[in-house]
């Protein structure tokens, strides 16, 4: 299966490292962004959401306006959109860029977040609910008919969709690290998910998302995305350097209260924060450059995980989660716009040199 590579949008030049408060969209720095992931290879680019953020739609759209080949991970959260209205938005920009989006599910792992926006429901509601919403966007996208719906989360009557992804469907992701998320996740996402985490335990999440898609009679399997924050610099030892620069800041900005979450946040309530957070504990570095300080900087606040090194290092280190199965791989790091450029200029060409690689040995094996 061919290996693709994410990054993630940002609106505003805000970061990790120099975080603005409040900022406002900036129209030209987005464009920007979008045009540089476009024009170093970068598959596709999440569209994040939060209940204080920019809507993810109207981002995505303006990213597909000024691309040609990236396509958009639009986040969505079902207690947010109603799944028969999201069906014919998301198909709307499906058409509009040729097929270039795809749709990721979050359901919620931060109860307080989630009732910021009227969501009161426990996790397994969450997850059962998102499986609701998928089935109805599924059958929106397929039936020539209208139908009607009686389920314990949507109910409604004669629905008629005459707006059509461009191939008849678009992806679905889901992410998480609980089994509410496997399960779920096995049985209807096209893609899942996954936080960088060492090889051995990503090992094990794979095993269990492809247990649960055979469980539900699958004879595909999700397609597994891994996400990282590499720290990348010309040698080693000076990506190790710049690796506990970062690190600094990380603290300074969360001491100040610019962070996502503060010095005296309670513990996540999610799954997959409370994973990187437990592993955090057996050590700073796992593997080849898995870097944990990171996460404990930031109470494990999203994707958190760093690789650190040399481009080559980078390279090879995801190149291994290649070869455990993962097929996209999500690298974005601290200073947004300047990492995108380099990964793209140092690490891309090194991972897909090291892809053409393997393909060339398999091809003189068989």
């Amino acid at each position: 299966m061919t290996t693709e590579f994410i990054s993630v949008t940002f609106p505003t030049p805000s970061t990790d490292l120099a975080p603005l408060t409040e900022p406002k969209i900036d129209p030209a720095f987005l464009v920007r962004y979008a045009r540089t992931l476009d024009d170093y290879g970068f598959d596709y680019t999440l569209i994040p959401y939060h209940s204080s953020s920019f809507d993810p739609f109207t981002i995505g759209a303006t990213v597909l306006a000024n691309t040609k080949n990236i396509k958009i991970i639009v986040a969505l959260r079902p207690n947010t959109v109603y799944p028969t209205v999201a069906a014919k938005s998301l198909a709307t920009l499906d058409q509009l860029s040729g097929g270039r989006v795809v749709v990721h599910f979050i359901a919620g792992g931060d109860p307080a977040e989630q009732a910021r926006e009227g969501d009161f429901l426990d996790k397994e509601e969450r997850y059962e609910r998102t499986a609701e919403y998928i089935r109805i966007l599924r059958r929106a996208w397929e039936s020539s008919e209208p139908f009607d719906h009686d389920g314990k989360y949507y109910q409604f009557k004669d629905f008629s969709n005459k707006v059509r992804p461009t191939n008849g469907t678009i992806p679905v992701s889901i992410g998480g690290s609980s089994d509410a998320a496997y399960r779920v996740g096995g049985e209807l996402a096209d893609i899942f998910g996954l936080w960088g985490e060492p090889l051995k335990e990503t090992r094990e999440q794979i095993a269990k998302i492809n247990a649960a898609a055979e469980q539900a009679g699958r004879k595909d399997r999700p397609r597994i995305w891994v996400t990282f924050r590499p720290i990348v610099a010309e040698t080693d030892e000076l990506a190790w350097k710049k690796a506990h620069k970062t690190l600094d800041l990380l603290t300074e900005n969360r001491a100040k209260g610019l962070a996502r979450a503060p010095v005296n946040a309670a513990p996540p309530l999610n799954v997959g924060s409370q994973r990187l957070l437990d592993i955090a504990k057996r050590g700073d570095v796992q593997d080849r450059a898995l870097w944990y300080p990171t996460v404990t900087a930031t109470n494990a606040s999203g994707a958190s995980t760093a690789l650190v090194g040399s481009p080559e290092t980078i390279a090879a280190s995801l190149l291994d989660y290649v070869d455990l199965g993962a097929s996209l791989i999500s690298i974005r790091g601290y200073d947004n716009y300047n990492d995108a450029v380099d990964y793209g200029r140092y690490v891309l060409p090194l991972v897909r040199a090291g892809l053409a690689e393997r393909e060339a040995a398999k091809k003189a094996v068989a």
